[in-house]
């Protein structure tokens, strides 16, 4: 009865599934979903929960990617419906260690950093993964925070006092990501109506 399906981000790692044996039934689900045509979003977690479910590799980055950052469009990301009206390459909250190391078969990579080579990647027509996270709001880094996972991959990254200095970086960019955010929605919610 539904015409898409969001999976956000988490503290836990795809491969954990001992840990977390929900995971599997999550899986399984986004194969399904996705396996019939329908349209999906996923941000952070879910993106490297598309690209483990539907055949890729993930794994530990390179290095972990904190902070307010540069992403840049692929020549494919410049024309995907998903991306229209947004630059080719924008600043963008990131927390992950985590990253899609190797796209899922037939996937189309949409965007990449200097540390993370799918920062955004499209699995069919309409099953989306963003790497990086575009639902920030002015709660979003104090309340993270609050998540001991979370906390410590910021410190050691970052080093000691760098909840608040994400914090008051966020904040100054908080009304262009907002921005971008609100044009990804509409045009997410544009591939929805089409998929009908």
């Amino acid at each position: 009865k539904y015409d898409a399906l969001w999976v956000m981000g988490g503290p836990m790692d795809v491969w954990q599934e001992r840990e977390h044996p929900w995971l599997v039934t999550e899986k399984k689900a986004i194969r399904d979903w996705v396996g019939a045509g329908k349209p999906y979003l996923g941000v952070c977690l879910g993106h490297q929960l598309l690209g483990d479910a539907l055949g890729g590799r993930v794994g530990p980055g390179t290095a972990p990617e904190v902070g307010i950052l540069s992403v840049a469009m692929t020549e494919a990301g410049r024309a995907d419906p998903l991306f229209q009206g947004l630059p080719a390459t924008k600043r963008c909250l990131q927390w992950h260690g985590a990253a899609v190391l190797e796209p899922p078969p037939g996937a189309v990579v949409l965007a990449g950093s200097k540390v993370c080579a799918v920062q955004a990647m499209r699995v069919g027509r309409c099953a989306y993964g963003l790497q990086y996270h575009v639902e920030a709001t002015a709660d979003t880094v104090p309340e993270w925070g609050c998540v001991p996972e979370y906390e410590a991959s910021l410190e050691a990254v970052q080093g000691a006092g760098a909840l608040r200095r994400f914090g008051d970086e966020t904040a100054r960019h908080l009304p262009a990501l907002n921005a971008a955010a609100r044009t990804l929605y509409d045009n997410f919610a544009a591939i929805v109506r089409a998929s009908r």
